[in-house]
C-alpha cells in the first residue's frame, strides 16, 4: 500500500483523497490518502507534521494553503518549478531526502498544452497574484507568454510578482481593473486565480461584456466546474481551460512522482480524460444543486 497525505488548513472537503485513490485503483495500486488539517489547531507545527508522516512510512504528501512556502524550505532537492515559483505543493520522501515539486506549475503547463496545443499564449490578463497566480504566471513564462498583465487588489503583492517575473525574463506589469477592461480586447488570454466564482465566493472576477472569440480563458476555480466567467466566455465563443483540468493534471503529476517506482508513467497518463469527465460531471451536478447564486 502507498500511503499519502494532504497537509493544509480547512481541507475537509478536498477532492484530493478521492483523486489519488481513484488513480491508484486504475493502475492496480492500493492507496491510503489521509488529511492532516491544521484548522483550529493553535499548536500546529508544519515541519513536525511532515516528519511524523515520514516516520510513519508515508511515501509523500501534498501541501496546500498556508504551507506551500514552508514546504519549499523543508526540501533537500527542488524541481525547476519550485525554484521558479518559490513554493511547493508536493513533497516526496525518498530515503533520507525530501524532494519538492510544484505541480500547480507543471499541471497548468500540461493542461494548457492538452487543451490548446501549441497555441501562443499571447498577452494575458492575470487576475490575482497569490500562490496559485504566481505558479500560473511562472508557467505562462514556460509557455512563451508575450506579456503578463497583473490585476491584483494588493499593489505590493502585484509589484513583487511583476518584479520576480521580470527577473525571469517574463514581461509583466500591474494594471487596474479599469485599464484591464479598456484593453481586454487587445489581449489574448484571461486567467482567474482568485476565489471569485467559487461556490463559497459567488460572482465573476471581471465584467464579461468584452470577452471575444479570440480569447482563451482559464479559471482556477473548479467548484463549480463551470463558473460565471467560463459560462460567459463560452457564450462569446472563447476557448475554455477549466479549473477541473488543472485539478486533474496537477494531481496526476503529483501521483506520477509518488508512484514512479511502482507504476509506469504511460499507464497513468491514459486515464487523464476519463478522470476529467468524471470530475467535471460530478462537480457540475453537485454544485448546481447547492448554489442559487451561480
Amino acid at each position: 500500500m502507498m500511503k499519502l497525505a494532504l497537509i493544509g488548513e480547512g481541507i475537509a472537503q478536498s477532492q484530493s483523497p478521492d483523486l489519488h485513490r481513484r488513480l491508484g485503483g486504475k493502475v492496480g495500486l492500493e492507496v491510503q490518502y489521509d488529511l492532516v488539517d491544521a484548522l483550529g489547531q493553535t499548536d500546529f507545527h508544519f515541519a513536525s507534521a511532515v516528519n511524523g508522516l515520514r516516520a510513519a512510512g508515508y511515501r509523500g504528501t501534498n501541501v496546500t494553503y498556508p504551507f506551500k512556502e514552508l514546504a519549499c524550505h523543508l526540501a533537500d532537492q527542488r524541481s525547476a518549478g519550485v525554484d521558479r515559483v518559490g513554493t511547493a505543493n508536493t513533497l516526496l520522501f525518498d530515503g533520507g531526502r525530501v524532494l519538492a515539486d510544484n505541480t500547480d506549475y507543471s499541471g497548468f503547463i500540461s493542461a494548457y498544452r492538452h487543451q490548446l496545443g501549441n497555441r501562443p499564449a499571447g498577452e494575458v490578463l492575470l487576475i490575482g497574484a497569490g500562490g496559485v497566480g504566481r505558479a500560473i504566471a511562472c508557467a505562462l513564462g514556460e509557455l512563451g507568454v508575450k506579456r503578463v498583465h497583473v490585476m491584483e487588489r494588493d499593489p505590493v503583492r502585484s509589484s513583487l510578482l511583476c518584479r520576480d517575473l521580470q527577473q525571469m525574463n517574463i514581461q509583466a506589469d500591474s494594471v487596474s481593473a479599469a485599464a484591464a477592461k479598456a484593453r481586454l480586447g487587445d489581449w489574448q488570454g484571461i486567467v482567474n486565480c482568485t476565489p471569485v466564482g467559487h461556490v463559497n465566493h459567488p460572482g465573476c472576477p471581471i465584467p464579461t461584456d468584452d470577452l471575444q472569440a479570440h480569447h482563451w480563458v482559464f479559471d482556477a476555480v473548479y467548484i463549480p466546474a463551470q463558473t460565471r466567467l467560463l459560462a460567459a466566455a463560452e457564450a462569446r465563443g472563447s476557448t475554455l481551460l477549466t479549473g477541473v483540468e488543472l485539478f486533474i493534471f496537477q494531481g496526476v503529476d503529483a501521483f506520477r512522482r509518488f508512484a514512479a517506482d511502482q507504476v509506469d508513467a504511460s499507464d497513468i497518463d491514459v486515464h487523464v480524460m476519463s478522470l476529467f469527465r468524471h470530475y467535471y460531471q460530478q462537480l457540475v451536478t453537485v454544485t448546481s444543486d447547492q448554489t442559487t447564486d451561480s
